[in-house]
């Protein structure tokens, strides 16, 4: 896992299990931080995951199968965040 730079843009490598992490946390604070659903980080970050599901076989479509997939077993975070 690592950051790199290149010019002005900021190459990352990371586990895809920290990356699901990640939107997870940022998609539970979008009420609190709604200028970050227009980021092209988030953005880019929702592309590459809904790719890797949709390899793993996962309807994207479908929001229990996309929630499971991205809680990797653990409780779901939807059901977490309406906690």
């Amino acid at each position: 896992m690592s950051f790199e730079m290149r010019g002005e843009t900021v190459i990352g490598a990371h586990e895809l299990a920290e990356l699901k992490q990640v939107f997870r946390a940022l998609h539970a604070h979008l009420p609190e931080h709604p200028d970050l659903m227009d980021t092209h980080f988030l953005a880019e970050l929702q592309r590459f995951l809904h790719r890797r599901a949709i390899e793993d076989g996962v309807e994207i479509a479908d929001h229990a199968a996309w929630d499971r997939w991205l809680a990797e077993g653990s409780t779901p975070w939807c059901n977490r965040r309406k906690a």
